[in-house]
């Protein structure tokens, strides 16, 4: 940092302590969480606000925004980053900057995981070794992953790295996204439904946002068939939770793994009483390994931005063209 004076640095909310303690040594840092009252505190220090170090669950909406006048930068802890206002900050001129690739192999690996998980009922056989009943009968039969076909929503980075991982399984891959990708061997499917005719279990990768809200729809569950199985490590807005459910209870499908959920961390009672579904407070990114990268590249944005070296991770909606 080559400023006289320190940039005035907003944290909403708590993140990891070594990101708390790397930003304090480079900022002046304010802690929304540890404010008395929220809006004397942000009418006090709103307007010398120049950054904000955000986590994934502290929404930054336009309304917020609109309290802190001469904001330049937000530095988003994660990949995903639909909790933030990102049209209201490029109107603004507001850089958002996030942390892809750095979690990638992290997520692909929890998703194969949670897919085995789910097709094998790992958690629910150990449930019936601790529970003292594996003396009086053996675990049921489970479905397998010979002979199945996964469908990808979402054939980004993330998505990628979960294919790669599939190859070795020796499963049939397709998958969805908004354009065919050049050179890439796997199975194109233009609509999410004809892919979800096509596949019997269906990952879920795609970016949270207004275009994606509820796209796992109950037309597409229905298309996945009644050995079909749902896994989601992307967003919970992406699948529509009511037509999941139901899909579930009726056997429209045959499971489900989910990472992530619409309204967290509150999870509908109607999941957690279904004995076929594995459920995870989401933890894909959640290693040391991963959330040290994650939370270094969230303070490298911060530092590289206010040292006039512009963003490294800038999101798509809010391109950096250069300082005016």
């Amino acid at each position: 940092m080559t400023a006289a004076e320190p940039i005035d640095l907003l944290l909403p909310k708590a993140i990891q302590p070594s990101v708390i303690e790397a930003l304090s040594g480079a900022f002046r840092l304010h802690r929304l969480d540890e404010a008395q009252g929220r809006d004397a505190f942000l009418g006090e220090i709103g307007p010398r606000i120049r950054g904000i170090a955000a986590a994934s669950q502290a929404p930054v909406d336009a309304e917020f925004l609109a309290r802190l006048p001469a904001l330049e930068v937000i530095a988003s802890f994660g990949v995903g980053y639909d909790t933030i206002d990102v049209a209201a900050a490029a109107e603004r001129g507001i850089v958002v900057t996030h942390t892809p690739g750095v979690l990638d192999e992290e997520v692909a690996d929890l998703a194969l995981g949670l897919l085995l998980s789910t097709v094998r009922q790992i958690p629910q056989a150990d449930r019936h070794l601790r529970d003292g009943r594996w003396p009086e009968r053996s675990f049921r039969l489970t479905t397998t992953l010979r002979g199945r076909r996964v469908g990808i929503l979402g054939l980004g980075r993330i998505g990628w790295a979960i294919a790669r991982r599939l190859q070795g399984f020796g499963v049939e891959i397709a998958y969805h996204g908004r354009r065919r990708q050049e050179g890439v061997g796997y199975a194109y499917h233009p609509t999410l439904l004809g892919l979800a005719e096509a596949v019997d279990v269906l990952i879920v990768v795609a970016p949270g946002s207004a275009e994606t809200r509820n796209l796992v729809d109950a037309a597409v569950l229905a298309a996945l068939g009644r050995d079909g199985i749902l896994i989601n490590i992307a967003r919970g807005s992406v699948v529509d939770e009511g037509a999941l459910v139901a899909a579930l209870k009726d056997g429209t499908i045959l499971s489900a793994g989910l990472d992530v959920f619409a309204h967290e961390p509150q999870v509908p009672p109607e999941l957690v009483a279904l004995d076929q579904v594995v459920l995870l407070p989401h933890v894909g990114s959640g290693t040391h390994h991963t959330r040290a990268a994650m939370g270094q590249l969230v303070v490298d944005n911060l530092l590289s931005w206010f040292d006039g070296r512009g963003p490294l991770t800038p999101v798509p909606e809010t391109p950096w063209k250069g300082r005016t």
